[in-house]
């Protein structure tokens, strides 16, 4: 093989896309076509991506650890199946595609009307999704196209539309009039995890409330109050509790009813509160248990009501500022923290400040019992899965996260008044007969009571069914639901439920649920819900969640700091293999990436590495061909790569099984590198005679690579002669079986063979710490004592490594005049160097050496002890100085350690 043949330096971007088009061709990501014997299947639901247009690197982050575990588990021999597709994420996509309108056109959603608008909308997500296809593809991912899914095909919609039906007619699907989270900006509903918390600085307002101060950040929803709550053990209010007092208040003189609940803090404040029903979930549910009338100050638009009088129509900020100044003048303001820090709830897509407020909505019940769970609830049975380790939760501290989530969670509520989404399966039509009663469906449809489309039409006629029933003036509800509705299906419906498929019963329950921790709930554990209930059975077996990926100072990325991260662009630059490999190496379960543009660049010179190595062994062995038993080994350094290759196969096939990518990668890498490369190449290049040796080291690296690094490896493996065999793609080859222990005799190679390692490395750093020339060859003198006859044996090979002239090796002796010395895993190393440099000028040298350094840590020492300079300087310039400190102190260790060689 010529010099011509293979490139001294490995171009991705001219290799990669017909890589990637050989792997699509062969057929191999679809698990029906794969090679041999496969009985046990391993199924990932790829986490569809937002059908929003572009990926971003937390997007790469996910797409590499699934395919690095898709390529492990397809390599071990299984049927793999990984199925990708994207989400319509409803209010996402709808807000892009607005916004997209209003800057082209200068038009809204409602000017163009639903029909044409959708129409819009479903030709952005047809962009959307080829550029995110194209994406995935760049990332190497060997996910299955052909069933390639998207939440509002219609096979989905089929699933979704079931589901509502089957869980209505069981009575756990309800419409009714609860507070919900409401977004004025988007105009709809917000689940609980919907809403994000930033925190803010706002006026706290304390005002004089009949007997009583209370407190409020809010003072424009304050009209609706007509109660004040104290705790039942506070003997201060206790002869006022049952009584209603005459209060004078933001429109004139109200009467308040005083009632006793726990819920009232008496060490707050006064200890009394006044409540909110219509503009707060905890007053809510305190107006629902005391029977209490519920008012809506607040509307959909963010504006005051009629209930607040002469404030009807001004939007919050505004109204806010008025009704304080107008109990100012009333003198009913009792003080103003101007301090108050808070959380201020927002949209999480458009940033708007949230409105709880009370809505009729569809909800699902997840308190409610259920007979088929033996009394359990939705909830319940979802926390009993994971308490059961029916579902594995990794890393395990996300049980608790999950757990807290749940216990807490109320019904959740699944309508939102978005247009593109999937259409609530609900139909209205006005009773024409007040007598006759409503169509039901059967098997698939049901009626339910007190629902309605628009005041157009009645409250008492209605059909929940996936089509609209037989007659006319059946109008279907406007609404849609939730995105994590359908979500929440994902890891079935996209295998053909409500169908009795084969994939459904080959692939489900999914052997892995891998995605980001801060989709915890929104996500994963609707997917626990909705599948043990419709499918009574987990969607998975575990879940392996990732962190954020952060810039290289630990901050999230974001347009403002001018620090994200292109996948696409990166991937132009380094290579595909380099992009996946930097976000692999240093990730942990359930834990944030820090990456930056070096380590990528890192990681594409370590992939240039393993093309050099790979091109050496290729260019130089008689016969490039596969070697598919372990050849025999002829010396020690034979015997130790091949006891070391033993143990890496063993130690990444283990820390792959326990989703620890990061500590197989680098225990790979270290072989490679270090005692591959830098070590058995050497001693190959010394010893000669290792072509079966070199080979199949090498074959085994490409296969243990792989999941990491396809592209590369596909590549150099193409380049392999199969010996006879049909050329096979690395893909589907065998992942390397360990098939024996390292015996003690084994383990003994490994420690002789350490010892000529130490013993090379030592006169190494001698020669570098003295300054002497790497050209130059030296005279080295051992004494070994019990292990001479390990030393002579590889003497050849030390000379070499250690560029020595001569070398001799005995028993027992003594340090020569003028001579280097150290101590190398208790063997005694000289080198006479007389010759060549001064030894009493060095001597002096040095010790004026130690004498500086030592000032120097003496001055930083003191300038670390000084408790203003701890107080005023920077963070950074602390850490740099300690840094300094421990440089320094490294530094003086070996300055004396030369010293003492050379007396």
């Amino acid at each position: 093989m010529s010099n011509q043949e293979i490139p001294k330096v490995y171009e991705p971007k001219n290799v990669e896309d017909s890589i990637y088009k050989k792997w699509e061709e062969s057929g191999f990501f679809n698990p029906d076509n794969l090679p041999g014997h496969r009985p046990k299947a391993f199924s990932i639901a790829m986490p569809p991506p937002n059908a929003t247009g572009v990926l971003h690197i937390g997007h790469a982050e996910f797409i590499t650890i699934q395919d690095l575990v898709i390529r492990y588990q397809r390599m071990l021999g299984k049927k793999t199946l990984w199925l990708p597709g994207t989400d319509h994420a409803a209010i996402a996509t709808q807000t892009k595609v607005e916004k997209l309108i209003k800057a082209k056109d200068g038009k809204s959603r409602h000017d163009l009307g639903r029909e044409e608008f959708l129409k819009r909308v479903k030709t952005f997500v047809v962009e959307s999704q080829n550029t995110i296809r194209n994406q995935i593809r760049k990332m190497g991912s060997s996910c299955d196209w052909s069933r390639e899914r998207y939440t509002l095909d219609s096979g989905l919609t089929k699933a979704v539309n079931e589901a509502f039906v089957r869980m209505h007619k069981d009575g756990l699907i309800y419409r009714g009039n609860r507070i919900v989270n409401w977004c004025p900006r988007c105009q709809s509903t917000l689940a609980d995890d919907e809403v994000e918390y930033r925190e803010q600085k706002a006026p706290f307002y304390y005002f004089k409330y009949g007997p009583v101060v209370i407190g409020t950040a809010r003072p424009e929803t304050k009209f609706g109050d007509k109660v004040i709550i104290v705790h039942p053990d506070d003997k201060r209010y206790k002869d006022l509790v049952g009584q209603e007092l005459p209060v004078e208040w933001i429109l004139g003189p109200i009467t308040a009813k005083v009632i006793a609940d726990p819920v009232a803090e008496m060490d707050l404040g006064s200890g009394a509160m006044t409540i909110t029903p219509g503009h707060s979930f905890v007053d809510f549910e305190l107006a629902q248990k005391y029977h209490l009338p519920i008012e809506k100050i607040i509307n959909e638009k963010g504006e005051l009501t009629q209930v607040a009088g002469s404030f009807a129509g001004l939007d919050v900020a505004t109204a806010r500022h008025k009704v304080f100044e107008l109990l100012k003048s009333k003198g009913l303001v009792d003080h103003v923290d101007e301090n108050y820090v808070h959380n201020l709830s927002v949209c999480y897509r458009c940033d708007t400040p949230v409105e709880p407020l009370v809505s009729e909505q569809w909800f699902i019940a997840v308190n409610k019992p259920i007979k088929k769970f033996g009394g359990k609830s939705l909830k319940e049975r979802a926390l009993a899965v994971v308490k059961d380790s029916q579902v594995e939760i990794v890393p395990e501290r996300f049980k608790k996260v999950y757990y807290h989530w749940l216990e807490n969670l109320r019904d959740w509520c699944i309508s939102r008044q978005i247009w593109f989404g999937h259409r609530i399966p609900v139909y209205y039509r006005k009773r024409e007969n007040p007598k006759s009663s409503a169509k039901g469906g059967s098997a698939s449809g049901g009626k339910t009571q007190n629902s309605k489309l628009d005041k157009s039409l009645t409250e008492d006629e209605v059909y929940v069914g996936s089509t609209p029933p037989a007659g006319e003036g059946w109008q279907q509800d406007p609404d849609t639901l939730d995105t994590w509705f359908s979500s929440g299906l994902w890891t079935f419906s996209t295998l053909g439920w409500p169908e009795k498929t084969k994939d459904l019963k080959t692939f489900h329950p999914t052997s892995l649920m891998e995605t980001g921790y801060d989709i915890l709930f929104f996500w994963v554990a609707r997917m626990i819900i909705m599948s043990t209930y419709l499918m009574d059975q987990v969607p998975f077996q575990q879940v392996y969640l990732h962190g954020l990926v952060r810039d290289e100072q630990g901050r999230k990325m974001s347009k403002s700091l001018d620090n994200i991260i292109d996948p696409l662009e990166v991937i132009k630059k380094f290579g595909a293999d380099a992009v996946r490999l930097s976000l692999l190496i240093g990730v942990t379960p359930g834990n944030d990436l820090n990456l930056a543009e070096s380590k990528i660049a890192g990681a594409r010179n370590f992939i240039n590495k393993l093309w050099n190595i790979s091109r050496y062994i290729l260019m130089t062995t008689k016969k490039p061909e596969l070697i598919e038993t372990r050849p025999k080994p002829k010396t020690l350094a034979d015997q130790w790569i091949l006891d070391e290759l033993t143990v890496l196969q063993s130690t990444v096939t283990t820390h792959l099984d326990a989703y620890q990518f990061s500590m197989a990668g680098e225990a790979i890498y270290e072989f490679s590198w270090s005692k591959f490369a830098d070590w058995y190449l050497e001693i190959a290049k010394i010893e000669g005679g290792k072509d079966d040796i070199l080979l199949y080291v090498l074959q085994n690296l490409l296969k243990l690579w792989h999941p990491f690094t396809p592209f590369v490896t596909e590549r150099i493996w193409a380049m392999i002669d199969p010996n006879g065999k049909p050329k096979a793609l690395l893909m589907v080859e065998s992942w390397p079986q360990v098939s024996r222990q390292v015996s003690s005799r084994e383990t003994k190679v490994v420690k002789d063979f350490n010892l000529v390692q130490q013993v090379v490395s030592t006169i190494r750093n001698l020669r570098a710490e003295s300054n002497i020339a790497p050209g130059k060859l030296l005279t080295a003198i051992i004494v070994a004592g019990p292990k001479v006859k390990i030393i002579k044996d590889q003497s050849e090979v030390i000379k070499s490594l250690a560029r020595l002239g001569e070398l001799e090796v005995l028993v027992k002796g003594k340090k020569p005049a003028g001579s280097l010395s150290a101590l190398a895993a208790g063997l005694e190393i000289y080198l006479p160097v007389s010759d060549m440099i001064d030894i009493g000028k060095e001597v002096s040298r040095l010790n004026l050496e130690v004498k500086r350094v030592k000032d120097f840590i003496i001055h930083l020492e003191n300038k670390l002890q000084n408790q203003k300079f701890l107080e005023r300087a920077p963070k950074n310039i602390i850490a740099n100085e300690q840094k300094k400190l421990e440089e320094n102190k490294e530094n003086l260790g070996k300055i004396q350690q030369q010293l003492k060689s050379l007396k």
